[in-house]
């Protein structure tokens, strides 16, 4: 009897120049890094820029992480995203104050009990409010970007107001738990505490999304949703749940974002939000649209590319990332790492 013949598939090799520009994405991180030393010059000041500008890359990309997804899946283009940072914020703080003997008692694990626990609320705040805006604000405009926009920055200038109405009109002030305020010594250069640990949240919601998305059933029917929603539903997925789904968790991902951004700008204000919706959809488009690790990549990039101008020429800060979304979109028009969807 002859051998039955082998079924698996089998992939092309990619050519040395296709893995070269699939790996290019990932070496501007290091080499912003080296080009920053050299511009900066002094080793301690450099150390103390790079770790500043992966901190508030890390948290950029918390809040960015979730917009790619709902875009790159559902086609939504969701200016109402920034409401849910603020949303979030406010929520945190408040928890954070309801709980002040933990948050200024002298103890880390009353300390990060403290801050995990306000995480925890401004999620689940953030998304049982996405659930009824996706079903309210959304759904009645599936497949009309011009329609999304406008009816999403009207809901964002809504809830701001109802966030006014619930806090007040003022900033809101306030200090970071006692044993995450100051900064350790390493290498002669003061490291914050506080973005230290925002460096290992943004890590650690980095691999858990790639996990997800790589290594489960949830994760496979969301990318090959992205890939192509027809073929997924045609399989008999209810991939609308999925929509739900996914808009939920990036709601609530924009609130975990907000509480860090939060602690990390120790004052909060009703539109903190829509102004980080300008970094944030620079990150979304220079990063790819619907790709993770395009955002991250396109995160750390903005973060650290803002910390080193604003150190050489603070005049010229603000651009800098207007510039770096120039040059990208001029070299890869469709993002460093976009995923593309077929029918």
């Amino acid at each position: 009897m002859s051998a039955a013949p082998d079924h698996k598939p089998t992939f092309a090799r990619l050519s040395l120049g296709d893995q070269l520009g699939r790996a290019t994405p990932y070496l501007l991180i290091p080499a912003l890094i080296v080009l920053g030393y050299f511009a900066i010059g002094a080793p301690t000041s450099w150390l103390t820029l790079t770790v500043s500008g992966l901190a508030m890359g890390m948290m950029i990309f918390i809040m960015a992480s979730g917009l790619t997804l709902v875009f790159g899946l559902m086609d939504i283009i969701n200016f109402g995203h920034g409401a849910f940072i603020s949303l979030g914020a406010f929520m945190g703080i408040s928890v954070l104050f309801w709980l002040s003997g933990w948050a200024t008692a002298a103890s880390l694990p009353l300390n990060i009990a403290a801050v995990l626990l306000a995480i925890l609320a401004a999620m689940l705040l953030t998304g049982v409010v996405a659930w009824g805006f996706e079903r309210v604000i959304v759904r009645p405009v599936y497949g009309s970007h011009l329609k999304q926009i406008l009816i999403t920055v009207g809901a964002l200038i809504v809830l701001e107001e109802l966030i006014h109405v619930i806090w007040g009109g003022q900033e809101i002030f306030l200090n970071r738990p006692p044993t995450l305020q100051g900064a350790v010594t390493f290498a002669g250069a003061a490291l914050e505490k506080y973005r230290i640990l925002a460096v290992v949240v943004g890590l650690a919601i980095f691999v858990a999304l790639r996990l997800v998305l790589r290594r489960t059933k949830i994760g496979l029917i969301v990318r090959a949703g992205v890939q192509n929603d027809e073929m997924v539903e045609a399989l008999g997925y209810r991939l609308k749940l999925v929509f739900i789904g996914v808009f939920i968790a990036g709601s609530a991902l924009a609130g975990l974002g907000g509480v860090m951004w939060a602690l990390y700008e120790q004052v909060i204000t009703a539109g903190m939000g829509e102004n980080m919706m300008i970094l944030i959809f620079i990150v979304v488009i220079i990063g790819g649209l619907g790709s993770v690790e395009g955002a991250f990549i396109g995160a750390l990039l903005v973060g650290l590319l803002q910390n080193y101008v604003a150190f050489l020429e603070p005049k010229i800060a603000l651009v800098s990332n207007i510039g770096l979304m120039t040059a990208i979109l001029l070299w890869r028009p469709q993002g460093m790492m976009p995923v593309v969807k077929g029918h």
